[in-house]
């Protein structure tokens, strides 16, 4: 039986085991992964505004994280399969037929890059699919690229591979980008980058790798197609909550709701990080909800056991 069993290793679920771990109480830690860091490994430019660090990036600062739980008291599974999560029982079912139980569990399973769910994004991952222009803009230094989305990533990505691409079209479905005032303000003076908004791409087409897009505009009767040889999807993120649906309470998006102490509608169930919608999705925001939650087990532990005790001296 542990004190706490915390489910996801990025920055959330690690401040929580160090701040548990810390607090005297045994902890255990389950990722899917076979790394730790979480959605650390998809941030491929600096960081720089992360209060007491600087990394090169997500990946650096994700081994920060990795040699400071080496002297960690807790216990880390990595690569773990989970079968089942039963958050009223508090245990959690591998696919190896092990179960883990424990007095209180903590969700700190992040969110995921949506996706648009159209023919072409499976089959082209890796043959055109951009990842990241932070990455992978040398690789597409030279050739015409599309960008999906409105908002400050999709925007950046743009300004990222105009500098090297010569022309990227960024497609939207709203009247509107979303993204902040600076990013448009640069966007605006790129004579490289076309803007195509209350348009919507339907297909991405190609061989062995990508070819064109499939463009819908609004009003139109037909799409068109544009020849490009990359994609990039920047269309928002959603929670990874399905394993918890039906347990806990979510909000109209998926994501997990909270108090200010980070709990759910179940009792001694916590969620932190981006799962539980935090107003500032952020490093700094993700590692104090991790110490908010393990401060609060802790003297709920602590309480709990004292009265215990009392009751059997009594």
């Amino acid at each position: 039986m542990h004190d706490v069993v915390i489910i996801g290793a990025g920055p959330a679920g690690l401040a929580a085991a160090l701040w548990c771990d810390q607090l005297g109480l045994d902890t255990l830690i389950l990722e899917q992964s076979e790394i730790v860091g979480g959605q650390l490994h998809s941030i491929y430019g600096a960081i720089e505004n992360y209060p007491g660090v600087r990394a090169l990036n997500g990946a650096e600062l994700s081994a920060r994280f990795a040699d400071e739980i080496d002297n960690a008291g807790f216990d880390l599974w990595t690569g773990v399969q989970m079968a089942k999560v039963d958050l009223t029982a508090k245990r959690v079912s591998l696919r190896s037929g092990e179960q883990l139980q424990s007095i209180c569990i903590i969700i700190a399973t992040g969110v995921r890059r949506r996706q648009l769910g159209i023919p072409g994004e499976n089959e082209f991952s890796g043959k055109g699919i951009i990842d990241s222009a932070a990455r992978d803009r040398n690789l597409f230094a030279g050739k015409d690229v599309c960008i999906i989305g409105g908002g400050d990533a999709a925007v950046e990505n743009a300004l990222l591979l105009a500098d090297v691409c010569p022309t990227v079209t960024l497609v939207h479905r709203g009247k509107k980008l979303g993204a902040r005032r600076e990013f448009l303000e640069q966007l605006q003076t790129n004579h490289c980058i076309t803007v195509f908004t209350e348009s919507a791409v339907s297909r991405i087409i190609g061989n062995e790798e990508v070819e064109a897009v499939e463009i819908l505009r609004k009003d139109a009767i037909k799409t068109f197609q544009m020849a490009v040889r990359g994609v990039l999807i920047r269309i928002g993120v959603e929670p990874n909550t399905e394993s918890f649906r039906e347990q806990v309470q979510l909000d109209e998006k998926g994501y997990i709701l909270v108090t200010s102490q980070q709990e759910t509608t179940l009792t001694n169930v916590f969620a932190i990080g981006d799962v539980s919608n935090p107003m500032a999705p952020t490093i700094s925001g993700a590692t104090g909800a991790g110490a908010t939650a393990a401060k609060v087990i802790a003297a709920r532990l602590q309480s709990s056991r004292r009265s215990y005790q009392a009751a059997e001296r009594g």
